[in-house]
């Protein structure tokens, strides 16, 4: 039976933390239940899929590039860096990769041919879903850990998305170091300081 790979991201809207990108490899047909976008799912729910999706894929790699590394090269390089990291951590090798999207991340000569984009993917491929639920709960609990260190930016609440409460405590407090000083609110922050 022929494995695939699913692939998708986490995080490329806020304000402040990694990119996170995870690759799930499934057998041709498998089905996992209750696995759909994750965007869809309640933090419950993605939490308890976490551990049932690494119990049933064939395989499955979590990678990240970095708030620094996002000012580096900027976030679409910075996503698609997240990803071939992903697909290179898989101790498994797909027939296919599919990515959720409209671009693929460079992977290599090998794997170059095997890959394709798919725009939705995350609610039309469940090893694209399943990935979606990985490196969301995997970003969520970073962000988590992100709010122990520095509670006064509301991460906990936020993700490090710019809602208004996140804004205010930038402006208040100016950017931690987890902040994207690429990203123009955390920018001007940086500049009213």
């Amino acid at each position: 039976m022929q494995l695939f790979a699913g692939v998708d991201e986490a995080g490329r809207g806020p304000l402040a933390g990694s990119v996170v990108a995870a690759a799930v490899v499934l057998h041709d047909g498998q089905v996992i239940d209750g696995v759909r976008d994750s965007k869809q799912l309640s933090a419950a729910e993605r939490e308890r899929l976490f551990d049932v999706i690494r119990e049933q894929a064939a395989g499955f790699a979590i990678a990240e590039a970095s708030a620094a590394e996002i000012d580096q090269l900027n976030i679409l390089q910075a996503t698609m860096l997240a990803m071939s990291r992903a697909v290179a951590g898989l101790s498994v090798h797909p027939g296919r990769i599919r990515i959720d999207g409209n671009r693929c991340p460079d992977l290599g000569e090998r794997l170059n041919p095997l890959t394709e984009s798919l725009v939705g993917g995350d609610k039309l491929c469940v090893a694209i879903g399943a990935a979606s639920i990985l490196a969301k709960v995997t970003r969520d609990r970073q962000l988590q850990a992100l709010h122990q260190q520095y509670p006064e930016y509301g991460f906990a609440s936020h993700k490090g998305y710019p809602t208004k409460a996140h804004r205010e405590a930038l402006q208040r407090l100016g950017p931690c170091p987890e902040h994207r000083r690429s990203f123009k609110p955390v920018r001007l922050a940086l500049e009213a300081a």
